[in-house]
């Protein structure tokens, strides 16, 4: 990336974010680059995963009551904030961190943990999927776009796997997301063929890894695609993201967005607030919005957040830092 765009387009987010803070199957839908609205700027959709409320009140009111504040227009919604709106049966609570629990405590919460799994199965197999509708009503009505379910239900049984599936297109998602890995995407990709939808795969530093490709996990199912998180592939390996992007550019459903330090960096592979890190973000947005590559691009918010502030204005400094590049 050429430091001086990097260092202009800092100096004009500080600006604009203080300015602002005051004031078929297989295949993504694609997108204009005309027309703009709430979050898409150059034709590219920025949205945020809802991970990134989550040290926030995260109900899926909650989450719409933040897209509408910030004007966010699209989302990968994660699975518990989908399921808790639609009932699923609660597990037992963690204990405190730092509490030593018994044995006696531990065999107790452990068969809680059992009776809740099997709970939240027969729940998942037997839904009928109204409540589903009705969230989707009510995210239609604030103008959000979920795009993307992350329900991670590698683990899970056939019959939840085809619950989650359903429950994600019911909500208008095109794609379900896990953690990458050969079990995962050897499974997920056929449930995925199956309901004409995708499988994208979220990686951490996995690619930083001695011989990985994401190659092989995509060669499983033509319904697998990565929701390549560039801040996590950049922090591991050192590479600029855009030469990926480029190769495997049919291959990607979402990017998810961070800021990192590189892997020689002291520290090293460590998550920055937006514009103080080594990520090329600007590159890779810019790569998108140029080649008209129809990602769903997502905030994920990993930073530790600044004293006086909270996850909503940072992720709203986050989506101007987008536009900044991008408009």
């Amino acid at each position: 990336m050429d430091k001086n765009n990097h260092s202009v387009s800092r100096r004009n987010f500080i600006r604009t974010t203080a300015a602002a803070s005051t004031a078929l199957a297989f295949a993504p839908m694609a997108f204009s680059c005309s027309g703009d609205t709430g979050s898409t700027f150059g034709g590219v959709p920025i949205g945020v995963i809802t991970y990134s409320w989550r040290s926030m009140p995260s109900t899926a009111q909650d989450i719409i009551n933040y897209c509408k504040q910030g004007n966010i227009t699209s989302l990968e919604l994660m699975g518990p904030v989908a399921e808790e709106f639609a009932g699923i049966p609660a597990g037992p609570q963690r204990p405190p961190r730092g509490v030593e629990l018994s044995e006696e405590e531990k065999e107790k919460l452990q068969k809680a943990r059992e009776e809740a799994i099997a709970n939240q199965k027969e729940w998942r197999v037997n839904n009928n999927l109204a409540k589903y509708k009705e969230l989707k009503k009510l995210f239609d009505a604030a103008g959000i776009n979920i795009h993307t379910v992350k329900f991670a239900p590698a683990n899970w049984s056939d019959e939840e796997i085809d619950y989650a599936f359903k429950a994600a297109k019911v909500l208008g998602a095109g794609a379900v997301t896990n953690e990458i890995g050969d079990e995962a995407c050897r499974k997920l990709g056929k449930f995925a063929e199956k309901h004409g939808m995708i499988a994208a795969y979220h990686n951490h530093a996995q690619p930083g890894e001695p011989g990985f490709s994401f190659d092989s996990f995509l060669a499983h199912s033509p319904a697998n695609k990565l929701n390549l998180d560039v801040g996590h592939y950049f922090g591991s390996t050192g590479k600029h993201p855009n030469e990926l992007i480029e190769r495997l550019h049919d291959r990607i459903y979402s990017i998810h967005l961070k800021d990192k330090t590189g892997k020689n960096a002291d520290p090293a592979n460590t998550n920055r607030p937006w514009g103080e890190g080594e990520t090329p973000l600007a590159d890779i947005l810019g790569l998108i919005k140029k080649n008209k590559y129809p990602f769903f691009c997502d905030i994920e918010l990993e930073y530790e957040i600044p004293a006086g502030s909270d996850a909503q204005t940072e992720i709203v400094k986050c989506v101007e830092y987008c536009k900044n590049i991008l408009s």
